[in-house]
C-alpha cells in the first residue's frame, strides 16, 4: 500500500517510514529540516527509497499534495519540545495542522487515519496502571493540545476510519534525546535526582512501529484508542543500571535530593523567560526523576494482538551500539 508518515524526520516517524519500507510499502513522509538530526535523518530516509515532502500541515494545498494517493496516514508530526514560543503555537501545530490533514485525507479517500498521541495527556499519576479509559489530566500546554487533537480526530469517526495510539516514553536507534542519559552514565557523571524510584513502560521504537502499523491496517482498530507501552516496569534506578550493563560501566550510585532542583527549575522558569533565556532546567525535565507512568496494555493486546517483543536491557544494547557506530559516545 502507499501510506503517508508525517513527522517523519522525527525519531520515531524515520522509524516507522523505514521499517514500512522495508515490507515492501511505498512511504511518502512529511516532514521538516530544522536540524542537524533532521537533515541526517532526511538523508537516511532518501537512501532507504523514502520520499520527503518538506512542508507545513496548516498549509492546506499542501497537505493535499503529500496525502494524494495514500491508502493509510500514520500522523505523528507534532509540535513537543519548542523553546520560547506561545501557547497558540502548539494549537496551531497540533490541532490546526491536524485539522487540514483530516480535511485533506476526507477529500481523498483516505482508508485509515491513525492519530499519534502521548501519555502526556494523562498529566500525574499516582502511580496506578492507566488505560484507554482513564480521564485525562494534562498539565502543561503540550498535553492540553495533544487532547484537543484527540478530541478533533474522533469527531471525523463518521468521515473517516480513525484510530488513536497513545505512545509511551520511546527508544531505540535514532533516539537523540536519552543520548545525553547514556553519555553521562558512559562518562560515570550520572546523577539520581530524587529516590530514583518512579516508575515507567518505555518502548523500542521497533515495537512501537510494528504496533503503529497493525493499527494502520486493522480492522478491529478502526474508532478505537489504544496505550502502546513496553511489557516491563521499571524504576528509574533500574533503567540507568541497564544502560550501564550495555555499556559496560559500573551503575551510578550517586544520589542527591530533589528539592533543590525543584526549587531552582521553578525560580529559572519564572525569571529566565521574559528576557528571551529558555531555563536550562524547568520541572518537565526532571519529571524524568520525579513522575511514575504505568499501563495496562490489554486493550491492545486483545484487540490489535500487539505485544512488544523487545526486552529494556536488549533495546538499551541496541541503542548504545547505534550511539556508538554513530560517534555519539
Amino acid at each position: 500500500m502507499k501510506m503517508l508518515v508525517t513527522g517523519g524526520t522525527g525519531f520515531i516517524g524515520s522509524r516507522l517510514a523505514l521499517a514500512a519500507r522495508a515490507l515492501g510499502h511505498t512511504v511518502v513522509v512529511a516532514g521538516q529540516l530544522n536540524s542537524d538530526a533532521e537533515r541526517a535523518r532526511a538523508e537516511e530516509l532518501a537512501r532507504g527509497g523514502v520520499a520527503i515532502e518538506q512542508g507545513p500541515l496548516q498549509d492546506a494545498d499542501y497537505a493535499r499534495r503529500v496525502v494524494q494517493g495514500c491508502e493509510k496516514v500514520i500522523h505523528l508530526a507534532a509540535a513537543q519540545h519548542e523553546a520560547n514560543v506561545p501557547d497558540d503555537y502548539f494549537f496551531d501545530v497540533n490541532v490546526n495542522g491536524t485539522r487540514t490533514l483530516l480535511e485533506a485525507c476526507k477529500t481523498a479517500g483516505v482508508q485509515r487515519f491513525v492519530y499519534g498521541s502521548t501519555i502526556g495527556i494523562y498529566g500525574e499519576s499516582s502511580g496506578e496502571a492507566l488505560d484507554e479509559s482513564t480521564p485525562p489530566r494534562p498539565v502543561n500546554v503540550y498535553g492540553r493540545s495533544k487532547l484537543s487533537a484527540e478530541a478533533l480526530v474522533n469527531s471525523y469517526r463518521e468521515a473517516l476510519p480513525i484510530s488513536i495510539v497513545r505512545i509511551s516514553e520511546t527508544y531505540g536507534p535514532g533516539d537523540f534525546r536519552l543520548l545525553k542519559l547514556f553519555r553521562a552514565v558512559n562518562r560515570g557523571r550520572f546523577l539520581i535526582i530524587g529516590s530514583g524510584l518512579n516508575r515507567r513502560q518505555p518502548i523500542h521504537v521497533s515495537d512501537l512501529a510494528r504496533g503503529l502499523l497493525l493499527a494502520a491496517q486493522s480492522d478491529a482498530a478502526i474508532g478505537e484508542t489504544f496505550v502502546m507501552a513496553g511489557e516491563e516496569r521499571l524504576t528509574t534506578r533500574d533503567m540507568v543500571r541497564e544502560v550501564a550493563v550495555a555499556l559496560g560501566r559500573a551503575p551510578p550510585r550517586r544520589r542527591v535530593p530533589m528539592w533543590p532542583f525543584l526549587a531552582a527549575a521553578v525560580v529559572m522558569e519564572r525569571t529566565l523567560p521574559p528576557f528571551g533565556i529558555q531555563p536550562p532546567l524547568h520541572r518537565r525535565r526532571l519529571d524524568f526523576f520525579r513522575k511514575s507512568f504505568v499501563f495496562s496494555t490489554a486493550k491492545a493486546r486483545t484487540v490489535l494482538k500487539f505485544s512488544p517483543t523487545v526486552s529494556f536491557r536488549s533495546g538499551a544494547l541496541d541503542t548504545a551500539n547505534w550511539y556508538r557506530d554513530g560517534g555519539y559516545l
